[in-house]
C-alpha cells in the first residue's frame, strides 16, 4: 500500500505547532501533526499532578496575549472558554502594602498615590493603541509597521532598561509592578529592551485582563485539535521523529522544536554551516516549578492578593534587580523572583469543593541542579504567613524535569531561548525571514522564532504563512 502524501507535516503539538497546522488546513492543505508524547499540548497541557480531583497546568496557565491564532471566534465552538480573575496582578510588599494592577488603567492609577498620574501617562497611550500595537508585537521584528506612530510611542519607552523606566516612579508599589512584569524577560533589568517586556505585559493586563482557560490550559490544545480535525487534518501521538526518514511523504515540514533538534533531524538536508548556527542558539535562565494542592486559599496578608490571578512574590524593585542579576550570573538567589498563579479562585472546576490549586515557579540559573523548594516557599510564606499549613501535596518540576517533559525547555528555559544580545531581536539566527531555512521545504515554528514565548500560537501562524508560499 502506498503511504499517504501530505501537503504539510508538523513536528510537535505545542500551541505553535497546532496553530500552524490549523492555519494550513484552513487554506485547504492536507496536514498531519506528529507528537512524541501520548497527549497533545506541549506548553498547554493539564494533568492530575498531585491528588485526585486537582487539575494542574503543567506549563502555562495565564494567557496574557490574545491572538488570531487562538481566537474564540473559531475555538469557542470547540469548548474553549476564558475566565478572568477579578485582579490580574498583585505585588505584595513587606510592610503590608501592595502594588495592584487592575483591568482599568484609572483604577490602577488610583491605587498608586503620587505615581498614579505617571502610571496613567505611561500606560494609557499603549492601551489606547493596543489594537494597533498587538499585531506588530506578535509578529517578526523586521517588518514595516502598519501603525508607525503607535509603534514609535511604544518604542520610545520599550528600548530602555527596566531600571530606567522604573526610575520615573517614586512609590515602591509602581516600581515593583513594572519591574515584576519586566522580570518575565528572564534578564537582568539593567539590559536594554527589558522595559518592552514590562510595558507589554502591563498593557495587556489593562487591555485583556490575563484570562485562563476554563478547566485547564489543556482546553486550548484540545480546541485547536478539534478545529484541525474539523478541517480534515490529523494528529498522531506517540510518534518520535529522529530523522526526516521518519516522516510520511510530504511537501513541507514545520518544526515546533528547538533549533538544535531541527539541525539533528534535518541532517544533510540543511547546509552544515546553517546547522552549526542553529546549534549555537543560546538558552537562558530556568524555571523551577511547583504545583500545589491546597486545603484552603493562600492566606495573603494583603487583601488584593487573595483576588488576584497572578502574584509576584519577591518584594521591592531593588530585590527584583538583584535576583535577576544573580540568576544571569549563574547564582541561586536567596530571595528569588517567584511567580504565583492561583486559578481555582475563579475556576472552581480545578479542585474539589473548598480546596484549591496553586502554580508557582521561581527564576533559577540555567540548568540549576539544586532544590529551590525552600527558597520559593519562604518567599510565599513571607507575604502569606501560614501558607505551609494549607499544603496538602506538592509536585516539583526542576529544570531537568522540565526538559525531560518537553525537549524544547533546554536546561529549564521555558522561554524558547535566551533574550540576551541579538537573540532578543533575531531568533533563531540573524535573518530577515526567521521561519524559513536554506531548504525551501523545511520551516521552524517554535518559540525559538518571533514573537517568542507565550501561548499565542503566532510563531506557528507566521511560519505557516511562509510555508503557504512554498505550497502554491
Amino acid at each position: 500500500m502506498t503511504a499517504k502524501t501530505y501537503d504539510a507535516v508538523v513536528v510537535g503539538s505545542g500551541p505553535n505547532g497546532l496553530a500552524a497546522a490549523v492555519r494550513l488546513a484552513e487554506r485547504g492543505h492536507s496536514v498531519v501533526v506528529l507528537e512524541a508524547a501520548d497527549t497533545v499540548g506541549g506548553g498547554t497541557r493539564s494533568a492530575a499532578l498531585t491528588l485526585p480531583g486537582f487539575v494542574h497546568d503543567v506549563c502555562a496557565t495565564i494567557h496574557s496575549l490574545s491572538s488570531p491564532a487562538i481566537s474564540l471566534d473559531t475555538l469557542a465552538q470547540h469548548g474553549l472558554r476564558w475566565l478572568w480573575p477579578e485582579v490580574p496582578l498583585a505585588h505584595p510588599l513587606d510592610d503590608g502594602r501592595a502594588g495592584v494592577l487592575h483591568r482599568q488603567v484609572d483604577e490602577t492609577a488610583a491605587g498608586l498615590g503620587t505615581d498614579g498620574r505617571r502610571w496613567r501617562r505611561l500606560l494609557k497611550p499603549l492601551v489606547d493603541d493596543w489594537a494597533r500595537l498587538l499585531p506588530q508585537l506578535l509578529g517578526p521584528v523586521l517588518s514595516v509597521p502598519r501603525h508607525p506612530l503607535a509603534m514609535g510611542r511604544f518604542g520610545v519607552h520599550a528600548l530602555q532598561p527596566a531600571t530606567f523606566s522604573a526610575g520615573r516612579f517614586d512609590t515602591e508599589e509602581a516600581k515593583a509592578l513594572l519591574g515584576g512584569c519586566a522580570a518575565h524577560a528572564f534578564l537582568p533589568l539593567t539590559r536594554p529592551l527589558t522595559s518592552a517586556f514590562g510595558l507589554t505585559l502591563a498593557a495587556s493586563a489593562h487591555a485583556g485582563g490575563w484570562p485562563v482557560a476554563a478547566g485547564g490550559s489543556q482546553a486550548v490544545a484540545d480546541a485547536l485539535c478539534a478545529r484541525l480535525h474539523e478541517l480534515g487534518g490529523e494528529v498522531q501521538t506517540g510518534v518520535m521523529v529522529r530523522a526526516l526518514g521518519d516522516l510520511p511523504p510530504h511537501r513541507v515540514v514545520l518544526f515546533d522544536t528547538n533549533p538544535a533538534q531541527l539541525a539533528s533531524i534535518a541532517g544533510d538536508a540543511l547546509p552544515q554551516r546553517y546547522r552549526q548556527r542553529l546549534r549555537r542558539f543560546r538558552h537562558g535562565a530556568a524555571a523551577f516549578k511547583i504545583d500545589y494542592a491546597l486545603e484552603s486559599p493562600v492566606p495573603w496578608t494583603h487583601e488584593a492578593c487573595r483576588r488576584a490571578g497572578t502574584v509576584h512574590a519577591i518584594g521591592t524593585f531593588a530585590e527584583i534587580v538583584k535576583a535577576e542579576a544573580e540568576v544571569a550570573a549563574g547564582q541561586m538567589p536567596e530571595r528569588p523572583f517567584v511567580l504565583v498563579v492561583q486559578p481555582s479562585i475563579f475556576d472552581p472546576s480545578r479542585a474539589p469543593a473548598g480546596k484549591h490549586t496553586l502554580w508557582v515557579y521561581g527564576h533559577v540559573p540555567h540548568g540549576y541542579t539544586g532544590d529551590a523548594t525552600v527558597a520559593i516557599e519562604r518567599q510565599i510564606e513571607r507575604f502569606a504567613p501560614g501558607f505551609a499549613s494549607t499544603v496538602l501535596a506538592r509536585h516539583v518540576h526542576s529544570p531537568s524535569d522540565l526538559q525531560q517533559y518537553n525537549a524544547n525547555y533546554v536546561g529549564g528555559d521555558i522561554a524558547g531561548g535566551a533574550h540576551s544580545g541579538l537573540q532578543l531581536m533575531f531568533r533563531p539566527t540573524i535573518a530577515a525571514r526567521p521561519y524559513v531555512t536554506p531548504n525551501p521545504a523545511l520551516f521552524l515554528c517554535s518559540a525559538s522564532t518571533p514573537p517568542g514565548a507565550g501561548v499565542h500560537g503566532m510563531c506557528g501562524w507566521h511560519a505557516a504563512d511562509r510555508a503557504l508560499l512554498a505550497l502554491k
